[in-house]
């Protein structure tokens, strides 16, 4: 089933159309608006990552290793690369009597241009470390070592990281194991397949956790929403939508990007989980389509709807800086 759900506009023509999927869930499972299919099978990509971040908790590891609710954040993030971003992981590494070395996440360049351009101006080369994912890869270097299990292969699907990543998505989504894809992420280690439905889900879980059987994993849950909450530019950066909605909607809502177009938020105060997919993985598209569901939901006062205004409808601009164009959003939620 395809439907638009963001259009390209130069002056008053279409350019470009983006489809995809929409669903928003409350915490209890009922689907209550949806957008296209909402139960294609997706996969998660980043926007694991807060799930990911849960058994490093609910284990006891990051007590042991003493991780501040800013570690917390930046094991949930796709950070840009930026010092802010290097300097928390080299903290956490050097608490785990680990180097840099031992991030199995792999080299890319900082997403910060700035910060790739210091790096260049220095001649230094990228390193693990400056890898949007090197927190989260912290984070399960710290599990592996408080489950006392091999450090060199902590990304392989078979480790016991892995096992408690899959279980806590397992307890959230209320899924089984054999209705999960497994496929291996941009960063080497498992990301999973599920429904859209059952992903928004699990963000509407992160919501409310309450209900949640297990008081471990309700605590987990709470800590990983706090922290990401209280440090949003640990999830992703300067100038990028993740930080800049959680810093506009302080305690509204949380935001999480990843790959292809996935986009997934929870809204504490709603109890409501919200998980997006375009079609053709572009973030251009999946950014306005988060803000319009924002808007749809009534979660925008005109103040906040103001200050992520180029986030729901981004101008386009040619080589002279003019303004010749517009993304917009096109679609209606669907009860």
């Amino acid at each position: 089933m395809v439907e638009t759900l963001v259009v390209v506009k130069r002056g008053n023509q279409i350019e470009s159309r983006h489809s995809g999927s929409i669903a928003v869930v409350d915490y209890e499972g009922n689907q209550l608006y949806a957008v296209g299919d909402a139960g294609r099978v997706t996969l998660t990509r980043s926007v694991l990552k807060p799930i990911q971040a849960i058994p490093v908790i609910q284990s006891g590891a990051a007590d042991r290793f003493l991780f501040t609710d800013k570690e917390i954040s930046i094991c949930c993030g796709s950070h840009n690369g930026e010092q802010q971003h290097t300097k928390v992981v080299e903290s956490m590494l050097f608490r785990l009597g680990l180097t840099q070395e031992s991030l199995q996440c792999g080299v890319h360049a900082p997403y910060s241009q700035a910060s790739y351009a210091e790096l260049l101006r220095q001649g230094v080369e990228p390193t693990p470390i400056h890898n949007n994912c090197s927190g989260k890869h912290a984070g399960m270097l710290a599990l592996a070592l408080h489950l006392q299990s091999d450090i060199g292969t902590y990304h392989h699907l078979e480790h016991p990281v892995q096992r408690k990543i899959e279980e806590a998505l397992l307890a959230l989504s209320g899924l089984r194991a054999e209705e999960l894809v497994t496929e291996i992420d941009g960063c080497g280690v498992p990301t999973f397949g599920l429904p859209l439905h059952n992903l928004a889900h699990v963000y509407a879980r992160l919501a409310y956790p309450e209900q949640l059987d297990s008081l471990s994993l309700r605590t987990a849950v709470k800590r990983v929403v706090s922290s990401m909450m209280a440090y949003p530019e640990m999830v992703s950066g300067t100038d990028e939508f993740c930080t800049d909605v959680m810093r506009a909607l302080p305690g509204k809502v949380l935001a999480k990007g990843g790959a292809e177009g996935v986009y997934c938020m929870a809204l504490p105060e709603k109890g409501i989980g919200i998980a997006i997919k375009i079609d053709d993985g572009a973030f251009r598209a999946a950014y306005p389509a988060a803000m319009e569901v924002l808007k749809q939901l009534g979660v925008l006062d005109a103040q906040e709807e103001a200050a992520l205004q180029n986030y729901r409808t981004p101008p386009i601009t040619n080589r002279r800086k003019e303004t010749v164009g517009v993304i917009e959003p096109v679609f209606a939620l669907n009860e």
